[in-house]
């Protein structure tokens, strides 16, 4: 399976640890739901969120080209097409989250806003 960035992915949990989740996402790779990115808000107990064994789905909201980790987020569940046209075809293959895709969504989250008030 080639995995790719805004690509909806079902898993299993491998592991639950103080600061985030690991999943398998099938074909021998494993990602990581980073804590704040398990749901909107302060998260307490992550151990009440997810158990080993459990199904989830996620959204790839990263991977290193170097080292080949995936980013996961089961927070933000759904991309919008527009935020990957917008962004530069020779970088399609790694968005940097923390600038282009967070914005974009901020974006999009207020534009949502101001459409339904």
């Amino acid at each position: 399976m080639d995995l790719k960035i805004g690509m909806k992915v079902h898993g299993v949990v491998t592991g639950v640890q103080a600061y985030g989740v690991f999943v398998d996402v099938g074909d021998h790779n494993q990602g990581l739901i980073h804590i704040s990115e398990c749901q909107s808000g302060y998260v307490d107990d992550i151990n009440k969120l997810f158990k080993a064994g459990q199904t989830v789905e996620a959204l790839i909201i990263d991977i290193d080209e170097y080292t080949k980790k995936i980013s996961l987020s089961t927070r933000s569940k759904k991309i919008d097409e527009t935020v990957l046209s917008r962004t530069n075809p020779q970088r399609l293959k790694h968005i940097y989250y923390w600038t282009n895709y967070r914005i974009d969504l901020a974006l999009l989250l207020l534009l949502s806003i101001a459409k339904v008030g």
